[in-house]
């Protein structure tokens, strides 16, 4: 079997024996909210020996509708998203998508998020790897697994070999996607972790016309089979009130709910190692 990179991050390794949770809201809605999540979600993994990646986004471009929120901007969020790196100790996650916001981004972020549907720019992943910066590919919806070995090449062709994927399901037919847990091992053989996101996988895109829809009841059922599967880490968008969400609440995670998701999935991780 192909040996997995380790991927070390701060003073922890994403790959190793120990699982890693990528979470957070899925956009900063306002600073309150985002800060307080974080601080709340760093409490639980530390209490579940998980490693702890915050997630937010910026700027969310892909949207349904030209009226869909997507951020308060690069500039502002950048400001934010530092704070909560500075003053929790964790590290962040974060979209970015042209070439010219990685250089920005990575002032902050310790991974450069690809999102899904631009997985295959060239530009900007290369603009990513030269950035030092950790980066995650999400898979498009629209590619195989064995697909992302092109797109990895790009990064480490351009002197890059952090890379991470991110299984979020695969368009079958309208408004749905489809989660094939093989694909987890297909991208593990290529010798990278793979990340499963487990709120996106329930996404329905542009389910609900001027916006994507989703059924989160479905998000821990997924979690644990992809932990079962062999993932090495876990993507949650998680929110304190997802039905008041400006953004993916549908099928974000509510927090009061996140221990007993992420405590199940540590619990099935630690037995397939």
């Amino acid at each position: 079997m192909t040996e997995i990179k380790k991927i070390k991050l701060n003073d922890f390794v994403i790959g190793g024996d120990t699982l890693t949770i990528l979470a957070g809201p899925c956009v900063i809605e306002d600073k309150d909210m985002v800060f307080e999540t974080a601080k709340e979600l760093k409490k639980i993994t530390t209490e579940l020996g998980i490693n702890f990646v915050f997630k937010s986004s910026y700027d969310k471009a892909n949207r349904s509708s030209i009226n869909s929120y997507r951020g308060p901007g690069i500039k502002e969020g950048l400001e934010i998203l530092n704070e909560i790196k500075l003053k929790l100790n964790v590290p962040i996650v974060t979209d970015i998508h042209s070439p010219e916001q990685a250089a920005v981004a990575a002032e902050v972020a310790d991974i450069l998020q690809i999102p899904a549907f631009l997985c295959r720019q060239t530009d900007l992943l290369v603009a990513a790897a030269k950035t030092g910066k950790i980066v995650n590919i999400k898979k498009g919806q629209f590619l195989a697994p064995q697909q992302m070995k092109p797109l990895a090449q790009k990064v480490s062709d351009s002197g890059n070999d952090n890379i991470l994927f991110t299984d979020r399901g695969t368009t079958f037919g309208y408004n749905n996607l489809v989660t094939d847990m093989r694909g987890i091992q297909i991208m593990q053989e290529l010798g990278y972790p793979v990340v499963f996101d487990a709120t996106h996988s329930v996404q329905l895109p542009g389910g609900l016309g001027e916006c994507s829809g989703g059924d989160r009841k479905f998000v821990p059922l997924l979690a644990k089979s992809a932990v079962a599967a062999g993932a090495k880490a876990l993507f949650f968008e998680v929110h304190p009130d997802p039905d008041k969400a400006l953004c993916d609440g549908p099928n974000m995670v509510k927090l009061s709910e996140a221990k007993n998701v992420f405590k199940i999935c540590n619990d099935i991780f630690k037995i397939v190692q």
